[in-house]
């Protein structure tokens, strides 16, 4: 369950697993537990990310080769909700076909999934959002879901650098007000402990 701990995370993960594996609605989760959707690049690092953001170092599998995701994959953590992962986009060796396949795919969850609570868009905090970025970021929004833009590798930049991406992505992306901008690294565990509130809000209990 969920308890502050010794080194200030906000969760203590007691389990991780993977029951689901889906490409069509009949093979989602049939619970209702709240579901977090993790969306970014091919080589955006959405794997590290939820290793990193369960304690594990290769639960989600890091691939040297873009593009390897191909399922919706359902990470059930504690036993109390999922963290959703979906094949990255932009990768230019996938063919047509699959990424219509993978648009379909995904298109089809965020229309249908009513216990997706937000959606977790990782960016590179070094560079501009790419025109990838922006369509999928407001392709989240036609569908009027929350969403915290997640920008990866942030120990490479220093203060002032931080400040001046957090703002470039936050105009490129043309950011709703209720959406914000995390800085995140898998290194130094920077925002780490937001992206856990974020997710601890929306569950019924916290252990003392």
């Amino acid at each position: 369950m969920f308890c502050y701990n010794l080194y200030g995370d906000i969760m203590k993960i007691t389990s991780v697993e993977l029951p689901s594996v889906a490409i069509r609605q009949s093979q989602y989760p049939s619970d209702t537990l709240p579901e977090f959707l993790v969306v970014g690049r091919s080589n955006v690092g959405k794997s590290s990310f939820v290793n990193t953001l369960t304690n594990r170092k290769n639960f989600a599998r890091v691939s040297s080769k873009p593009g390897k995701t191909q399922t919706l994959n359902f990470y059930l953590i504690n036993r109390d909700f999922y963290i959703v992962d979906v094949p990255g986009y932009g990768y230019a060796s996938v063919n047509k076909v699959k990424q219509l396949k993978f648009g379909k795919m995904i298109e089809d969850y965020l229309e249908n999934r009513k216990c997706l609570k937000e959606v977790f868009m990782l960016v590179d905090s070094r560079h501009k959002p790419s025109e990838d970025d922006v369509l999928m970021y407001n392709f989240l929004k036609y569908y009027k879901h929350k969403v915290r833009v997640i920008a990866t590798k942030s120990d490479k930049l220093s203060v002032n650098q931080k400040d001046k991406q957090r703002k470039i992505i936050t105009n490129t992306l043309n950011l709703d007000s209720k959406d914000d901008v995390i800085l995140f690294s898998i290194i130094t565990k920077d925002g780490k402990k937001e992206v856990h509130s974020c997710i601890e809000k929306y569950l019924d209990f916290i252990d003392d």
